[in-house]
């Protein structure tokens, strides 16, 4: 099959494809929650069980994702299509794409807001708002944070614009440019923490709370959530790799370039793990306050260390880079399928994108204030968003890609895409992907809609 290159550019080198994609991996989960489920479930026993779950099920879905996208050179949504009649196929494959493409739309609609939060906390740090601040302060600023429409509106307005721009630019003037800017501060920013951690006198409490090796913990539980982990945290089943893949350069190798991206997002997190959690011993706060840990318990440990408001504010810029990647990621399916369905340009593409979430996202952010009383069931708005796209979508996106590219793709277009073709990984992953992959991810998704109605 002669190759053929997308319309909206190409990566320059395998490289930026490597930092756009761990870009698109590394988010809000990774930087709390990961280390903290790790110290929860038996340390170094669950970064073992981790990474033979990002071993079966993550890196096969991901080389998937990537595969399809680099042969079909389009969109997620035309790529899933394209393929499908090329092995003789129905064209409504299509679906699958559709679904990760909705679900980075829905994704960002409540992200942004999330990370208006994180950009107001990055203001706030800078202009040493929260210097002595005490627990109890935090908690209530936090609250009038989450009740204050206005100003939620502003900073979800103001990354939306972050996000639409970088968007609008194309592959080499926007997702390009940002990437060999914003992975190398992101990088610098972690080790920065990092360093500071370590003068923080609880240092090697935060090492044994991330890496002590115990077995006892590993519950079938924690064996669960290492395998929803696996799954959720390298960006599968939205479409963004496959987007990204169909940018990737036909001589570099898939299955390398794949299993690069897995070991620099799971390093990230431990080292974010390394970077926070002495911070919080140091100053005897709660390790487990979930996402509280970044907007409340955080501030409060940064706020009553020397100089601890200036690493506070290197840590807040350091969330944000993280979101404002993994949020370019997020909308990248489906700008890139409006260029080719409509055939206009992407600047108007992406103005019409950003309105588009930009009105959900003011849904989202609602649900904490004005719109806190409208709820379905139980779920506000925001909350609705949140469970549909990672309870429903995501695994159902990477259950469609797992079984489409293990069944239904003709073997000569895998042997074409994977440079590692008949040997032994070539046949690891095709095992992978048709038999363990998918039924990973149909228990991902079984368990997550059990453990959500009956909580």
């Amino acid at each position: 099959m002669q190759e053929k290159l997308s319309i909206h550019g190409a990566w320059s080198n395998r490289w930026v494809f490597v930092m756009a994609a761990t870009g698109s991996a590394v988010g809000l989960g990774n930087i709390w929650k990961f280390p903290y489920i790790t110290g929860e479930n038996g340390g170094g026993a669950f970064v073992l069980v981790y990474l033979v779950c990002i071993l079966m099920v993550g890196i096969p879905i991901m080389v998937s994702e990537v595969l399809i996208g680099r042969r079909g050179r389009q969109s997620p949504i035309n790529s899933m299509k394209d393929l499908a009649v090329e092995s003789g196929l129905s064209p409504r494959w299509s679906l699958a794409g559709w679904v990760g493409a909705l679900a980075g739309v829905m994704i960002f609609s409540f992200y942004s807001v999330v990370a208006g939060w994180v950009l107001y906390y990055v203001a706030g740090m800078a202009n040493g708002d929260f210097i002595d601040i005490g627990s109890e302060m935090a908690g209530k600023r936090f609250e009038v944070l989450l009740a204050d429409a206005e100003t939620l509106l502003i900073w979800h307005s103001v990354f939306v614009v972050m996000v639409m721009t970088v968007v609008a630019g194309g592959v080499s003037k926007g997702l390009e440019r940002a990437t060999r800017i914003m992975m190398p501060a992101l990088f610098v920013l972690l080790f920065i923490l990092l360093a500071y951690s370590m003068t923080s006198g609880a240092f090697g409490q935060g090492f044994d709370f991330l890496f002590h090796f115990d077995p006892s913990q590993l519950t079938w539980n924690a064996v669960l959530i290492a395998l929803g982990h696996s799954f959720f945290t390298l960006s599968l089943g939205m479409g963004s790799i496959m987007a990204y893949g169909s940018y990737m350069p036909k001589k570099a190798s898939i299955g390398s370039t794949v299993m690069m991206i897995a070991v620099l997002d799971t390093l990230v997190a431990l080292v974010a793990g390394l970077a926070i959690f002495p911070i919080v011993f140091a100053n005897q706060l709660d390790p487990g306050a979930g996402p509280g840990l970044m907007f409340i318990t955080l501030p409060v440990a940064f706020g009553q260390m020397p100089g601890g408001h200036i690493f506070g504010f290197l840590f807040f810029v350091l969330i944000a880079v993280a979101a404002w990647t993994s949020a370019i990621s997020l909308m990248e399916p489906a700008a890139a399928w409006i260029v080719e369905k409509f055939g206009i340009k992407r600047v108007p593409a992406c103005t019409a994108l950003g309105a588009l979430v930009w009105l959900l996202g003011i849904a989202c952010l609602g649900s904490f204030n004005f719109m806190s009383d409208y709820k379905i069931g139980s779920m506000t708005f925001f909350d609705l968003m949140d469970f549909a796209t990672a309870n429903i979508m995501l695994p159902l996106g990477g259950l469609f890609i797992a079984i489409f590219a293990g069944w239904k793709i003709k073997r000569y277009a895998l042997e074409d895409e994977l440079s590692f073709k008949q040997n032994f990984w070539f046949s690891a992953w095709y095992f992978s992907i048709r038999y363990i992959a998918p039924v990973a991810v149909a228990a991902i998704f079984a368990l997550n809609l059990y453990n959500k109605f009956t909580e």
